[in-house]
């Protein structure tokens, strides 16, 4: 197998992505092993919504308490005027829905 064959002093050991096809492969079948690992994981990546959805919902929320801790003024403002709105887009529903 090509996992048995000593690595080479001089090339440096360096963190490839999941995503990403090592350098230097020489082995036809080894190369085609690693494009196809790479390729699933990039899939996955791309596949796996509630991870992206949960990392995006992490950095709004590091986004939201780095921007309260600058201006608690304006955060609170702008929490009011987003109950404001949900409660107004509730109003007309109900409204909408009682006629």
């Amino acid at each position: 197998m090509s996992s048995d064959s000593p690595v080479p002093v001089s090339r440096a050991t360096v963190a490839v992505p999941r995503t990403a096809v090592p350098i230097g492969i020489t082995d036809p079948v080894e190369q085609a092993r690693a494009e196809l690992k790479a390729a699933l994981a990039a899939i996955e990546e791309k596949a796996n919504v509630p991870k992206r959805v949960a990392l995006a919902t992490d950095r709004g929320v590091v986004k939201a308490r780095a921007f309260s801790r600058k201006n608690p003024g304006a955060a609170t403002a702008a929490v009011v005027a987003g109950a404001a709105a949900v409660g107004l887009i509730v109003w007309a529903a109900v409204r909408l829905y009682a006629r």
